[in-house]
C-alpha cells in the first residue's frame, strides 16, 4: 500500500512540474500583436537551462501556443493527433528523428497523442541554429541526441480547412 501511495505521489508531482512549465503563459490577445524580443526569448532559454526544465510557454492561444524549449541528451519520441509544430532552432544542434513508427508506443495525455522510447525507420538528420523544422499531425518526432539545443516550438491545432 505504501508503494502505491509513493508511486501516485511521484506521478502527481511529475505531472504538476510538467504543467507548471506551460501554465501561466499570457493569453494571446485577439485585437493586437504581441512582440517577443530576442532578449526575452534568451532569458527564457537561460531560465530553462538553469532550472533543468525543458519548456516555457511564452504565449497561449487556445488552438496554438508559442514555447521556448531546451533539450539536453534525448527527449521522448512523440506523435500528435491534431497538433502541427514548427521549430525554429535558436542555438546549439542535435539529431532529430521524424517519420517511421514509435517503439514501445503508449497513449499520451490526450486522445490521439502517443509517446515511445524511440523511432524506428524514421529519417534522422542534424539540425542546428537557423534551421526550421515542420512536423505535421501524425508524424513521430523527437530530438534523438544533443549536447544542448534551444528552439522556438510553435504549435497549432489542426482544424477543418476553410
Amino acid at each position: 500500500m505504501k508503494l502505491i501511495k509513493c508511486i501516485l505521489m511521484t506521478v502527481a508531482l511529475l505531472s504538476t512540474q510538467a504543467l507548471a512549465q506551460t501554465a501561466g503563459a499570457p493569453l494571446a490577445p485577439k485585437d493586437s500583436a504581441v512582440d517577443m524580443p530576442l532578449a526575452e526569448l534568451a532569458a527564457a532559454a537561460q531560465h530553462l537551462k538553469d532550472a533543468g526544465i525543458s519548456t516555457k510557454r511564452m504565449l497561449e492561444g487556445s488552438i496554438f501556443s508559442v514555447n521556448v524549449r531546451h533539450i539536453q541528451g534525448a527527449e521522448t519520441a512523440l506523435q500528435h493527433g491534431l497538433i502541427s509544430e514548427v521549430w525554429v532552432i535558436q542555438e546549439g544542434s542535435g539529431i532529430v528523428a521524424t517519420g517511421g513508427e514509435l517503439v514501445d508506443k503508449e497513449a499520451g495525455s490526450s486522445p490521439g497523442e502517443f509517446r515511445g522510447s524511440a523511432i524506428r525507420g524514421g529519417h534522422e538528420r542534424l539540425i542546428q541554429a537557423g534551421d526550421v523544422v515542420f512536423v505535421p499531425p501524425g508524424v513521430p518526432h523527437g530530438i534523438k541526441q544533443t549536447d544542448s539545443i534551444v528552439y522556438l516550438n510553435i504549435r497549432f491545432e489542426l482544424r477543418d480547412e476553410d
